[in-house]
């Protein structure tokens, strides 16, 4: 019977709070996702072996996971699996985005290392709060865990619910482990208690307890406080679970805590057992799963805007003195602003990252960014600075417009590097960084597609040789040898017998007949279409005679090299939207025809694996950034004079989602980032392969297009001297001459009505240089805007960085903004047209040509595709960047010329025919003075010097 001046304490009823607390988790879930329809929180539960007691738990955790909207996975491991595979099956679920909880049911078998297990666990997604640096991070008042312990967590959950106070009072916990004692102890601490630990070595601990206000009991031992320690008028939280022996009691036993159970006529408040801490641990663990979720899911929904700021200098210093005095940011730091997950990007050293596919899976139905693609105008043979232009203003919209962006960016070629051209990696303080590595090897994957460009053509070359002197059985017997009696067929071999419609799989059941077809490809030497490439500029490999050594007497024949950045194997790289799809691209590539005429291909050669083998890293694009700290991916080079010039696809699409919506919530100019990609040379090229070839392949929209022009290439379109690389400009283009200028823009004019003739919006970017003058600047202005022009600014973006270019940066978020209320885009052609109307659209539409004159082997060739069933692709035009025409000699805008055409070439994989227009060239060669003289290392510190 109780006391009436000392009443039977109050319960602390964690069952009630519990129930309460799934209540309030199952709506914050539910409301979540109704703004957010993709939110899914998710927690994993691994289990070792199959301990009925785990199996219990794990159940408990199914149901009230379900109850609150988490969706739970439980993996079932066998109980003599080993260290390494529980390791294995550890790091698959840490790099997994979609999870946000992971806990391992403890105990494990005692052959594994359960401190290991639990330091496995990705502190982000510890939701148990066992890893050391959740607990450490709880003895730090300026720091917090990720995740509180749970059962800690509940036993304070439950003062609070209880509006217990806490601050100044004295506080006793009994027992000391990782799990409970040490964790509430710091805990209580954080809240201003006055903290004593006590523990079985304790001395005295009977008058320790007597002082708590507060007393946690989790010593797991029956009873071990008793009734008279406790203070009256305490607080009594018995986290203790222990079993005591009951005649009384149909299993024998009963539950009682730590705590003797008479300190319920002291304490003001104490839990019960059970039914006290134990159920507010599993409603903690669901709090942290679902806090988790949150906060993953609002980390992820926007880029961090983490900007590097530029020390800007006047005179402005060379290109790489700029880079080496501006240190970036760590790969690491910049992929965990984009919140790519660990197994979303692998780095190549510190400043340089291959980021994988599998983004694009984790946010398929997130909604895009907005897309800007950058032009120019034709150029000089120095180049306009669209570059420059594209990382400026990516640096303008993220540095200075604080929103989320990307550049995407071709990686540049060896051959102009060392040849005429220099470093491509933007100048001034509009540069990726470091642009030494740009513009050198970076990860290889220049090396990569001249790699298996050459393996296909050293295929081709060998496959002819053996048909040539051996007989059919011979072939059979080579391509598919005895192995322990027994022949099979590689799977490229099946794939080529299903394309010639025999469904055989044992090649003992082939007839003669059949394996005739098989094995004789019957290549026709001179219809070997198939060259080889190299990354140089290289003109005495333009044509070569091959096949001169004594062993392949008789077989010599003539071919050329192409760059590599022409190779057939860039363009299906570029285009390609994933690794299925580009083995699909490499196989279908044609490299010969057979004396019947039939098409040879990859697949047939049986060489499809090998090439994707050498392509399965080449297929990620390359993360990087600017000098200012933004986001740039550097992905395939094609030349878009002899190639369609234009970066990845996948590059693009990547970086749209990472700095785009998610799904369910509207695109605004307030939330959506920017993708500013770049298409090379001017409009009539780069752009017009990036609308007909990459948007038809990528389905992807523009919202708006930067032209980028200075004032000297205008003034040489309107008839001023030849610009010469190494040779002093003229006066004309650093004096005031507005009549010069305003005649020269009538190129500028046609690059704007060619944007527009496709729905899009033209933006000019002035490059401005110091020579220029306010009134040119001024005339440039007000004739592009008269001549349809959304906008044109100056900017100042290789002295200045993003800063120079923040009027451009207003005008494109402008544009972008409108153009997702209207956007009008559209290809210029049907690529069902016939081969030579789909020319002539081109030529007509975009050159303004008066007509197209096509050679004796073009028409033959054109006649040949449309037989074979490849004329239903689109045209990439190979011509001079420096006119619109195919004479570089012709400025300004010319009309009315014939455009001819000399060749024409198919790219199966890449999904195009290309015509020759002219005498355009496929393989560049060196100047006189090529860049390389001023190229060097400093032996002393490894810095390269010169580079651009």
């Amino acid at each position: 019977m109780s006391d009436p001046e000392h009443p039977i304490a109050a319960r602390l009823d964690g069952k009630a709070v519990s129930e309460q607390v799934r209540q309030e988790l199952a709506e914050k879930v539910a409301d979540f996702k109704k703004l957010h329809p993709t939110f899914a929180p998710k927690l994993v539960a691994i289990q070792v072996g199959e301990r009925s007691d785990s199996s219990v738990y794990i159940r408990q955790k199914s149901k009230a996971c379900k109850e609150i909207g988490i969706e739970f996975e439980h993996v079932q491991l066998p109980e003599d699996i080993q260290q390494s595979s529980l390791d294995a099956h550890l790091d698959r679920i840490n790099n997994d985005p979609a999870v946000h909880g992971i806990i391992v049911q403890l105990p494990v078998p005692d052959h594994l290392n359960t401190k290991h297990i639990v330091h496995s666990i990705c502190p982000e997604k510890d939701v148990d709060g066992f890893h050391a640096e959740n607990i450490g991070h709880l003895s730090k008042r300026a720091t917090e865990p990720f995740f509180y312990s749970c059962t800690p967590l509940g036993c304070i959950e439950l003062l609070k619910r209880y509006n217990i106070p806490v601050a100044g009072k004295n506080a006793v916990v009994v027992g000391r482990s990782d799990i409970v004692g040490a964790p509430v102890a710091m805990m209580l601490t954080k809240l201003d208690a006055t903290v004593t630990v006590c523990h079985s070595k304790t001395s005295d601990i009977e008058a320790k307890v007597r002082e708590a206000d507060i007393l946690v009991v989790a010593i797991g031992k029956l009873e071990f406080v008793k009734t008279d320690w406790i203070k009256q008028g305490a607080v009594v939280i018995d986290v203790g679970m222990n079993a005591k022996d009951d005649p009384t009691k149909k299993s024998g036993y009963r539950w009682v805590g730590d705590v003797e159970a008479g300190a319920k006529e002291r304490a003001s408040y104490v839990t019960p057992v059970p039914g006290g801490v134990g159920p507010m641990t599993v409603a903690m663990l669901l709090s942290n799963v679902v806090t988790s979720a949150v906060r993953h899911f609002e980390a992820s929904a926007s880029v961090a805007i983490v900007p590097n700021p530029l020390t800007l200098q006047d005179p402005v210093p060379s290109d790489i003195a700029i880079a080496s005095a501006q240190k970036p940011k760590l790969i690491t730091q910049l992929a965990n602003e984009l919140n790519l997950a660990h197994a979303e990007f692998e780095p190549y050293g510190k400043h340089t990252a291959k980021v994988t596919l599998d983004v694009l899976d984790r946010l398929k139905d997130s909604s895009n960014g907005h897309y800007v693609v950058v032009t120019g105008i034709s150029p000089t043979p120095l180049g306009e600075g669209k570059s420059t232009v594209t990382i400026g203003l990516t640096q303008a919209l993220y540095a200075n417009l604080k929103r989320p962006a990307f550049a995407c960016v071709r990686q540049p070629s060896q051959g102009p590097t060392f040849g005429i051209k220099g470093g491509a990696a933007g100048g001034g303080y509009s540069q990726v960084t470091p642009m030494t590595s740009m513009n050198l090897h970076l990860t290889g994957d220049i090396h990569a597609i001249t790699a298996a460009n050459n393996l296909v053509a050293a295929a081709v070359d060998a496959r002819f040789f053996h048909e040539s002197t051996q007989t059919d059985t011979q072939l059979f017997n080579r391509l598919c040898p005895k192995k322990k009696g027994t022949r099979h067929f590689a799977d490229a071999m099946l794939r080529r017998l299903n394309r010639l419609g025999i469904t055989k799989t044992d090649p003992e059941k082939l007839t003669t007949e059949e394996i005739s077809r098989f094995v004789r490809l019957d290549i026709d030497k001179d219809k070997i279409m198939w060259r080889r490439v190299i990354d140089t500029n290289d003109r005495f490999l333009r044509e070569i005679t091959i096949g001169e050594a004594a062993t392949e007497r008789g077989m010599a024949r003539k071919t050329g090299f192409d760059i590599s950045v022409a190779s057939e194997i860039m363009a299906v790289l570029a285009l390609t939207t994933s690794l299925p799809d580009m083995r699909e691209r490499l196989g279908r590539m044609v490299v010969a025809l057979s004396k019947q005429g039939e098409p040879i291909t990859c697949d047939d050669i049986g060489i499809t694996g090998a090439l994707t083998v050498l392509m399965k890293d080449a297929i990620n694009p390359t993360l990087m950034q600017t000098l200012e700290g933004s986001p740039v991916f550097v992905h395939a080079g094609p030349f878009a004079n002899i190639a369609h010039g234009n970066s990845s696809i996948v590059a693009d699409r990547i970086a749209l989602k990472l700095v785009g919506v998610p799904a369910g919530e509207p695109v605004t100019a307030e939330n959506a980032g920017y993708v500013v990609t770049e298409a090379g040379f001017g409009a009539d090229i780069g752009f017009e392969k990036f609308v007909n070839i990459k948007c038809r392949a990528s389905g992807l929209v523009p919202d708006a297009a930067v032209i980028v022009a200075t004032v000297r290439a205008l003034k040489m379109h309107g008839g001023g001297p030849d610009v010469v690389p190494g040779k002093p400009l003229a006066d004309a283009y650093t004096q005031e001459n507005l009549e010069l200028l305003e005649k020269g823009f009538a190129n500028l004019r046609r690059h704007i009505e060619n944007v527009g003739k496709v729905g899009v919006r033209a933006i000019v970017a002035i490059n401005a240089f110091s020579t220029d003058t306010p009134a040119e600047l001024e005339l440039i202005r007000r004739l592009a805007r008269e001549a349809g022009a959304y906008d044109a600014v100056p900017t100042q973006l290789w002295a200045k960085g993003g800063a120079g270019a923040t009027e451009l940066a207003d005008a494109v978020a402008r544009c972008c903004s409108e153009a997702r209320q209207n956007n009008n885009f559209h290809v210029l052609y049907d690529h069902n047209l016939p081969i030579k109307d789909k020319i002539e659209a081109i030529a007509k539409q975009f050159y303004r040509a008066g007509s197209v004159s096509f050679s004796e082997e073009a028409q033959l060739k054109i006649e040949q595709f449309t037989r074979s069933g490849w004329d239903k692709m689109p045209v990439c035009m190979a011509k001079t960047q420096y006119s619109f025409s195919a004479d570089p000699a012709l400025k300004g805008a010319p009309e009315g010329f014939d455009l001819p055409i000399r060749d024409i070439r198919a790219s199966l994989g890449a999904g195009f025919v290309y015509p020759l227009c002219g005498a355009m060239q496929t393989l560049p060669g060196l100047p006189t003075r090529p860049c390389f003289y001023d190229i060097d290392v400093d032996t002393e510190t490894g810095d390269v010097l010169g580079l651009f």
